[in-house]
Formats: structure tokens, C-alpha cells, sequence
């Protein structure tokens, strides 16, 4: 394949005649090797919920810290990850990282075979899925750089919104595949359930080493390092003096955050307050419906503004969440489960909504796309956050209440900034 020498996506003679073609072969590379990113971050979020039924012996506290350690080294991952592409180029970096997704994999099918596995050992283990929530910041950046600002939105609500699927697929994925011995005796043998049926918790991560390597394999052959994006770690991190960097900061902190921070968090939380409900049966709904409306809040936004639909959004995610606190306490799971889905389905649109935003905040490709990984990073952080809030409010109070009234109070915050900064009249910038 011949190497791109000139990138001008501004330029619509030269969008329609050859940068379509190559921002989108592009585009659907980065969707899997993405998909398969978040399918290997959130493995955890599926494993923790079934170890102990399979011979570890590991309390609800460190179950919710092996779901959420991910999210934290996840998220520091991408701090670094930020900045790579126009460093080390598109093509090479997705290369790489998508490779090491294969470390967590491996690592997890051996370890759940023993139970004698120690704490320490899955917790390295589940940091290492973190290499798998890296990959977002790199991938979205690199992407931003193959459209034009009016294709923007929905290019990375398309590639963040499949790419996010990947929840949804290991949640719905792994509970299918460990009760199947699809691999033989190659991966190792099965686990022995307390009513006597056999299951092979490995299949959780065995089932995506193939995957990897044929995404490997396609972005050797079909992705492109583009000319003109390069820019150092220095030129890049002037936007860290920018007060909208912060701001934005802030708002994708209140969707991704949540998002994935309620991703991880959704099964152990399913498992723990309602203990008669099968939760790998309704867990991967929510990251499910999240993610495939991602793609609508970016398109949305491209025809009418991302602001205004992310300040609307705000409104029904606080509506969303006092629901979810109705419904816990009322023991209702069909309630609790509604109200949870419309919350992902606020987080989704808002993912689109603000990755909109933040080109047009910044009319410096470059320091868009740092903005984009940047605020990725942080936003990640509420995979860790989220989890750890869940489980301190659960041991310290006894319910999930004082976690949930946070997260509304947080969302709060994020209508009244949204609606001052950018989608009021008189708004500092209009996006």
C-alpha cells in the first residue's frame, strides 16, 4: 500500500478525491482493535464476579478492587497514551498496543486455573487489563487527525462507540464461552462449580487471543502513519495551560467516567444487593446500550451543537440516577435495571456530545487531539473511582445510597458548567 504524503482533510477537493478512502480504511481498523482494547480492560469486571464460586476465597472488597484496578492503571496508561501518536505515528502505535493486549490474556487463562492464586498475583494481572484502557486515548487521537472538523463527531462516536462495545462483548461473551470446553484440553482442563457442573473460567480470556493477533496483522497491512501530525510531548502539553482543557476535564470525567466506572461496577453490584438475580444474565445491557448510542450523540451534535445536547443530556442523567436511588430502595431490580439503562444510555450521548465539542473548542488539530487523549485519560479514572465508591459506601454504610447521592451531586456540578461555559446565550464559547 502506498504511504500518504500530503493530509489536508480541510481541503474538500482533496477529502472526496483521496482522504475519505483513507480516513475510513483507517477508521474500521481502529474499531476492533479498539473493541478488543475494552473487551480486555473489563475482562475483571465479569472474572472478579465468578472466582469465588470456582475455589478463591477473596472478600467483596477485594473482588471490587480486582474490578476496578484496571480502571486505574487504565487510566494512567492513557496519560502516557495521550501523547504517543503524533510521536511515534497512528499505525505503529496501534500496532504495538493492540499487541500487548496478548500479556493480560495469557496471564488471566493461566491464573483462574489454580485457586491456590494468590491476591497479589490477579491484581498484577488485572493491572495489566489497563494496557487494554490505554489504547482509547491513542485510538481516539489518532483518529481525529483523519476528518474534518465537520466529520469529526460522528468519526469518533463511531470509533468510540464500537470500540466501547467491547464491554457489552466480554460481559456478554465470557458467561457463554466458560461453559463450553471450546478450546479442548490445549488451554487447560475445568473448574468444578458447588452443584457439581464444570466450567472453564479461562475460555474469559483465551477467547480473545486470536482476535488480537488478526487485528495485529490488519493494521500492519492497512493502517497509515500520517504526514504533518507530528509534535512533541512539549507541544503538545501547552494545553494543559488552557482553563477549557480543565473544563472539559471535568464533563467527560461526569459521562465516560461513569460509563466505564458503572461498567466495572454493574455485575459485583447486581451480585451484592440483589442476590437473586443472576447478574451476568442483565450486566452487559447497560455498556451494551452506552455504547451503541455513542455513535448518535456525536451525529446528533454534529447537526445541532454538542453543548446544548449534553446540557439536555445532564438533566435526564440526574433524573436517571434518583430513579436508581428509588428503586434500590425499594427493592425493585425491574426499576432498578430501567433506570440503570437509561443512565448508560445519558452516559453514551454525552460521550458523543463532548468528543464534539472539544474540536471546535480548539481549532489546533494538534492540540485537539492532545485535549481528546488528555481528557480520555482522566475520564478513565472513574473505572477505579466508581467501583471503590460503590464498595466503601456498601462496608461503611450498608447501601449503595451515599455513593449514588455523590454521583448526582457531581452531575450537578456538570449541568451548571456545561450551561455557563458553553451552551447559554452569551456562553464564552458556543459549541
Amino acid at each position: 500500500m502506498a504511504r500518504i504524503t500530503k493530509w489536508d482533510p480541510e481541503d474538500e477537493q482533496f477529502w472526496e478525491r483521496e482522504g475519505k478512502r483513507h480516513a475510513s480504511r483507517n477508521l474500521w481498523v481502529s474499531v476492533p482493535a479498539l473493541l478488543l482494547a475494552f473487551a480486555v480492560w473489563q475482562i475483571w469486571s465479569v472474572v472478579a464476579a465468578s472466582l469465588n464460586d470456582v475455589g478463591f476465597n477473596f472478600t467483596n472488597s477485594q473482588l471490587f478492587t480486582l474490578a476496578a484496578l484496571p480502571g486505574l492503571t487504565g487510566a494512567t496508561f492513557r496519560l502516557f497514551y495521550t501523547f504517543v501518536v503524533p510521536i511515534f505515528g497512528g499505525k505503529n502505535w496501534t500496532i504495538f498496543s493492540t499487541a500487548t493486549l496478548l500479556i493480560p490474556s495469557i496471564g488471566i487463562g493461566i491464573a483462574v486455573q489454580n485457586p491456590e492464586t494468590s491476591f497479589t498475583t490477579m491484581a498484577i494481572l488485572a493491572a495489566l487489563c489497563g494496557l487494554g484502557g490505554g489504547n482509547f486515548a491513542s485510538s481516539m487521537a489518532n483518529i481525529s487527525f483523519f476528518y474534518p472538523r465537520k466529520a469529526k463527531g460522528t468519526a469518533l462516536g463511531l470509533n468510540a462507540g464500537i470500540g466501547n462495545l467491547g464491554v457489552s462483548a466480554v460481559q456478554f461473551l465470557a458467561p457463554l464461552v466458560i461453559t463450553i470446553g471450546i478450546f479442548g484440553a490445549v488451554v487447560g482442563g475445568p473448574q468444578i462449580l458447588p452443584d457439581g457442573s464444570q466450567v472453564w473460567m479461562q475460555n474469559a480470556a483465551f477467547i480473545w487471543v486470536i482476535p488480537i493477533v488478526l487485528t495485529v496483522i490488519a493494521a500492519i497491512f492497512w493502517m497509515d502513519n500520517l504526514p504533518g501530525t507530528k509534535a512533541s510531548v512539549k507541544e503538545q502539553a501547552v494545553i494543559l495551560k488552557k482553563k477549557h482543557t480543565w473544563i472539559m476535564t471535568w464533563l467527560y470525567v461526569m459521562c465516560f467516567g461513569s460509563f466505564i466506572g458503572y461498567s466495572a461496577a454493574f455485575p459485583l453490584l447486581i451480585r451484592t444487593e440483589f442476590p437473586e438475580v443472576n447478574a451476568i444474565q442483565f450486566a452487559f445491557l447497560g455498556p451494551l446500550v452506552g455504547a451503541a448510542i455513542r455513535p448518535v450523540g456525536g451525529w446528533i451534535s454534529d447537526k445541532i451543537g454538542g453543548a446544548i445536547v449534553t446540557f439536555y443530556d445532564i438533566i435526564v442523567m440526574i433524573a436517571a440516577t434518583i430513579g436508581v436511588v428509588y428503586f434500590y430502595n425499594a427493592g425493585n431490580f425491574t426499576g432498578f435495571l430501567i433506570m440503570f439503562l437509561i443512565l448508560f444510555v445519558t452516559t453514551g450521548i454525552a460521550n458523543g456530545s463532548t468528543f464534539r465539542m472539544i474540536p471546535v473548542i480548539f481549532d489546533n488539530p494538534k492540540h485537539g487531539a492532545a485535549v481528546i487523549g488528555w481528557t480520555s485519560a482522566i475520564g478513565a479514572y472513574g473505572a477505579y473511582v466508581i467501583p471503590e465508591i460503590f464498595g466503601w459506601s456498601i462496608d461503611t454504610t450498608g447501601t449503595a445510597n451515599l455513593a449514588l447521592y455523590i454521583f448526582i451531586a457531581y452531575y450537578v456540578v456538570s449541568l451548571v458548567i456545561t450551561w455557563y461555559y458553553y451552551s447559554r446565550k452569551n456562553a464564552e464559547v458556543q459549541c
